[in-house]
């Protein structure tokens, strides 16, 4: 893993310019994945804010939806809550609704993570999922194109949330996570997957992001109190997509709305 990391950000004056910036982010990398490599295998987050992000994807009046390489794209998650796919709390049903309905996705290139099963099951058959997906032998990782991220108010990411029982897993692909602050059970990345990821943004709205935003990029490592902290991409490059108020307390940014940030371990 890198010792040191750059971090670019990215900030947008309000939740719509970050959509757009994003939804523009991942057909980009979409297109560079499958022109590399013939496919490009993403895990999405849930969330208010990628939510907007998908649905102007699959707006077929927009600029994105005709760009994405549809055929090529195979589609993971980077977390589940312990509920039915039809429950308004499942990632997979706001994804569904905001995008997958929509686009010509085949149900082969849509792998979820079946939260209607005992969390520990539903772990196991999500990583037998993408051992099979990513055709991986012993030890090995999945290599996903990229990891899109958000992150909490309390600095948790995917399902590692402060003082749980994930943020310590090295060895498995995914794990079922007990969140004592949420009364309720999910199932995550483990964060070596995703740091071994080819690409890893966070996507990142809202005023009451800002000050553990900068403690995550800028304060003391505590990641037992702060998990974000502990994506530190193998590749040496974090990305942020932010919008104003999250960024508010970060350094300036240049004159096309870019900062840069550098963390040693």
């Amino acid at each position: 893993m890198s010792r040191k990391l750059l971090i670019k950000y990215y900030v947008e004056p309000d939740p719509a310019a970050l959509a757009r910036r994003a939804a523009q982010y991942l057909v980009e990398m979409a297109g560079e994945a499958v022109e590399a490599r013939g496919r490009a295998r993403f895990a999405i987050s849930g969330g208010s804010t990628p939510k907007a992000t998908f649905q102007l994807l699959a707006d077929p009046n927009g600029p994105w939806r005709s760009r994405m390489p549809w055929s090529g794209l195979d589609l993971y998650w980077v977390d589940e809550r312990s509920v039915p796919p039809d429950d308004e709390d499942s990632n997979y049903r706001m994804t569904r609704e905001a995008l997958l309905d929509h686009v010509p996705l085949r149900p082969d290139q849509i792998h979820r993570i079946e939260g209607e099963l005992d969390p520990e099951a539903a772990a196991a058959r999500y990583e037998s999922e993408l051992r099979n997906g990513f055709r991986l032998e012993g030890a090995e990782s999945p290599r996903f194109d990229l990891i899109a991220l958000g992150m909490g108010p309390d600095g948790h990411t995917a399902s590692l949330f402060p003082h749980t029982e994930a943020i310590h897993e090295l060895g498995r692909l995914a794990v079922a996570n007990h969140v004592p602050q949420k009364d309720a059970w999910r199932v995550t990345l483990t964060w070596p997957v995703i740091n071994h990821a080819s690409s890893v943004f966070f996507l990142i709205a809202g005023a009451d992001k800002a000050q553990v935003l900068n403690e995550v990029l800028t304060g003391p490592r505590d990641p037992e109190r702060l998990p974000s902290q502990l994506i530190w991409p193998s590749s040496g490059i974090l990305t942020l997509i932010l919008d104003k108020a999250a960024a508010q307390l970060l350094p300036a940014t240049d004159g096309e709305g870019c900062g840069f940030l550098e963390r040693d371990r």
